[in-house]
Order: structure tokens, then sequence, then C-alpha cells
């Protein structure tokens, strides 16, 4: 009887079994693709092997494939993403090449905000966690994947949205009188403007259920601390980072002019930060998840949007 080569044996032992090879999540294959979009290796306008081809290189089923290249598309790197004909690599890769990694130029918060938020929803499950003062650039910035969405441009099945504010319960560290007057005012002031703001974002993503039948959830908890920074998370694959820099102004509150120590939200410089743009950015981004989770899962508390 003849022996099967793989079953063949050396001085009567079997030979060892051979390990099977690890499985690659979508997203480690977004990270190789994306990686060889940025280095040129995949060039602009340059149609992408097949999905079936794709599978075969990386050891994955094709729903991990499409998977990572829906992750693309959200991050506007490919075009075309879909079950048939092959994707495309973005003929002009714009603010999703940019905005993010080695090299990428920091822009101000709104500048730099509003085209990653409507990219991020251009996933079909899309998730965004922020941290901040008001979130008054995140309802700004979410206007316009509302109005694609609306007109049929953005079709995601699923939105989950986190938003750490600070509390009511704490004296907040701005803004602040200069000269330590009006405390109770200013406090007034920013919390029916933090609760306007939160009520206006839930409203607009709670209305794509009855619009489109979209499956939406939108959550807020409140920080016992004022955040010096401002944190916005994208799809698990991006952070947008900013510094919340104090500086002194002069405001209307209650038609009076107050001198007070504040910091300019939506001017603030906003650094971008990928997943697959290096292992700088990469932990970025993986920490910057980590430690939103632990504020979330620790010491916030809940948060009822009202005065």
């Amino acid at each position: 009887m003849a022996v099967e080569p793989e079953h063949a044996s050396v001085n009567g032992q079997k030979p060892p079994e051979r390990s099977p090879r690890p499985q690659r999540s979508p997203r480690d294959v977004a990270d190789e693709l994306r990686a060889r979009i940025r280095t040129g290796v995949l060039r602009p306008g340059e149609r992408m092997p097949t999905q079936a081809r794709l599978a075969e290189e990386f050891g994955v089923e094709r729903g991990a494939v499409r998977q990572a290249l829906r992750i693309l598309q959200s991050e506007r790197l490919l075009t075309n993403v879909s079950k048939g004909a092959p994707a495309t690599v973005a003929p002009d890769l714009g603010a999703g090449a940019l905005l993010t990694g080695p090299g990428a130029s920091p822009q101000p918060t709104m500048a730099a905000l509003t085209p990653r938020i409507a990219e991020a929803f251009a996933a079909p499950h899309v998730e965004i966690d922020a941290l901040c003062l008001t979130a008054v650039s995140l309802t700004l910035a979410i206007g316009e994947p509302l109005r694609r969405i609306h007109s049929g441009e953005l079709k995601p099945a699923k939105i989950d949205v986190r938003v750490l504010l600070p509390s009511r319960d704490i004296d907040l560290a701005f803004p602040t009188a200069v000269d330590g007057s009006s405390a109770e005012r200013l406090q007034r002031h920013w919390l029916a403007h933090r609760n306007a703001q939160g009520q206006v974002l839930r409203h607009n993503l709670l209305t794509l259920r009855a619009t489109h039948g979209i499956d939406v959830r939108v959550s807020f908890r409140a920080l016992p601390f004022t955040p010096p920074v401002k944190l916005y998370l994208l799809n698990g694959t991006e952070a947008l980072f900013a510094y919340y820099t104090v500086k002194r102004h002069e405001r209307q509150v209650d038609q009076e002019q107050l001198e007070m120590y504040d910091a300019e939200g939506t001017r603030s410089v906003l650094f971008a930060f990928a997943q697959g743009a290096g292992a700088r950015d990469t932990t970025f981004v993986e920490q910057s998840l980590l430690w939103f989770d632990a504020l979330w899962e620790t010491i916030s508390s809940d948060l009822v949007l009202t005065s």
C-alpha cells in the first residue's frame, strides 16, 4: 500500500503537526492594506485585488475582507466597496490621508472634526466616543453626516454614541470669573449650555430611528472633574485630541459683560491619530480607547440633561 506523503514517517515516528496559522481580524487586514496605501504600494485610482484574492492572501473569510474594506472606505481611502467589483484606492485621498499619520498637520477642531465624523458615518456600525466640556463641537460636526443620511448618501445600520461631560455637582476650573465673583451665575450659564447641546445631539440622532429605521443609542455620563483636553474616538480606529487652552476673555452672561478665564473649544487645535499609521499612532489610539472606557466604567456617574 502506498503511503501518502503527508503521513510518511521517519524511523517509525509520525512527523510533528504544524501549528495552525493565527486567524487575522478585519482590523488586522485593514491595518495592512492601509499601510500599503499610505506607502504608495497601492496608488490613488488603482483597483484593489479581488476580495477572493485578499481572503486567500490573509487566510480569512471574505466577510472579514469586506469588513476591512469598509473600514478603509470610512476613512476615505477606498471607493466602490461592494460585494461585486474590486474596490478602488481613492483617486484623491483628501482629508482622510492628510489629517492622520506621520507628518499630518493639526487643524482647528471644526475643520478637522467635521470631515472625519462624516467619514466615520460611512461605516455600517458607527461608534463615536467623546470627552468634552459641552459637546457643542460634536453636535455641529454631526450635522453633516445627518444631512447625508437624510439625502440617502449614507446608510449606517447602527449608531452608538457615548459622551463624557463634567458633572453639574463640581466647581468648574473654567469657565471662571477673573475676580472670583459670579461663580454661581457662570455655573448656571455653562450648565444650561451643556444641557442644551446634549439634548440637541440626542434628539437629532434618535430621530433617525423613526425616519430611517437605524438602531441608535446615545449615552451620557458625568465626570467629577473639568477635562483639560477634548477627545473624540471614531469607530475604534481614530483618536482626535485637543488641549483646552485657557485664556482671558470678556463675554456677555445674562446681559452683563464678565471678565473670565475660559477655553475656545471649537478653535482648539485638533491632533489626529489613526491605527495603522505607525506604531505611535496605533498605540495612542489603543490607549485612548482604554482611558475612555476606564473613565466611563469607574469614576463617571449618571448624567441627566436637565437644569
